[in-house]
């Protein structure tokens, strides 16, 4: 099939493209990205310009992303390649100050956030995650995507790519058959309030504080989803998941040896502000875990608004 537009780009960085494309993953399954299908890297999303499918032939001898886009949203998914894959995430004033993330940056030196523009994209994965575990969460949102959600434009279809559904999909979703999906009462009803102000929030700016006044302004957004959209969306490096279940452990145990709580996290990240995301970032990308011990947890509960 031939493509709707196509674009050659070169990072002016050793771009590591399935990393940072990793990051808007929501599980291994999620429909809406697939990583690797055919030696090429899959993304499916609703532009302002309409649906999109993106397929990325990453050519590192060559130091080169080739893309091809289908869909009415096509030539939108092309022109923001560079910012989804980090292009306009800045470093400089970052210092490491601790010897666990300056080894973090040293394995990691090309890792950067990437953002997508889209906001309502973020959001609506971001509060089905609240207070359950992963696995719930991404079988929540993989259910949705797959039932009211539509193929791909273009071959994304043929490799099981799926756009989430709009905004008037999401609204039209019986009380009942969102319960069947595992998703409570209280999280779809602030999804279908996300869905109804859909346009008001894509105006949403990159300004950190008033990105996350006017998200937390949404009813059933606290500052976790606030954060998780932020990252993900408009890339601020600021942007910490405080109320996250393993966050503030896994920061606590590799940068003092001891798991700690928010609080205690605030207080650790305090010199790196206003890059204070870029530490859990690193820490992850390097695999800086604090050890699991016990059974996993296995009941709602770990995620706030």
């Amino acid at each position: 099939m031939t493509s709707e537009a196509t674009r050659t780009w070169r990072p002016d960085w050793p771009c590591p493209v399935v990393a940072i494309l990793a990051q808007q993953r929501r599980g291994s399954g999620d429909p809406t990205l697939r990583l690797d299908v055919g030696g090429r890297q899959w993304r499916a999303s609703r532009t302002p310009e309409g649906p999109a499918t993106l397929a990325l032939d990453v050519r590192r001898r060559d130091g080169e992303v080739v893309a091809e886009a289908w869909g009415p949203g096509a030539a939108w998914a092309l022109a923001q390649l560079p910012d989804l894959l980090g292009a306009a995430d800045d470093w400089s004033g970052f210092e490491p100050q601790h010897p666990v993330v300056a080894e973090a940056w040293r394995r990691h030196p090309h890792l950067r956030l990437g953002r997508t523009g889209l906001v309502t994209e973020s959001l609506v994965p971001a509060v089905i995650e609240q207070r359950v575990t992963g696995k719930q969460a991404f079988a929540g949102f993989r259910t949705l995507v797959r039932r009211y959600g539509e193929p791909a434009p273009g071959p994304g279809a043929d490799v099981g790519l799926w756009l989430q559904p709009e905004p008037g999909a999401i609204r039209a979703v019986p009380s009942w058959e969102w319960l069947r999906l595992g998703i409570d009462e209280s999280r779809s009803r602030t999804v279908v309030t996300a869905a109804r102000h859909a346009t008001a929030l894509e105006r949403v700016t990159a300004d950190p504080a008033s990105a996350d006044r006017r998200l937390r302004s949404l009813p059933g957004v606290g500052a976790w989803t606030s954060a998780e959209v932020r990252q993900r969306a408009l890339g601020d490096p600021d942007a910490v998941s405080f109320g996250d279940f393993h966050v503030a452990k896994d920061v606590g145990w590799a940068l003092t040896g001891t798991p700690v709580d928010d609080a205690e996290m605030a207080v650790l990240l305090e010199p790196w502000r206003p890059q204070r995301g870029r530490v859990p970032l690193l820490l992850g990308a390097a695999g800086l875990r604090r050890p699991r011990r016990g059974p996993r947890l296995a009941v709602p509960g770990h995620l706030p608004p």
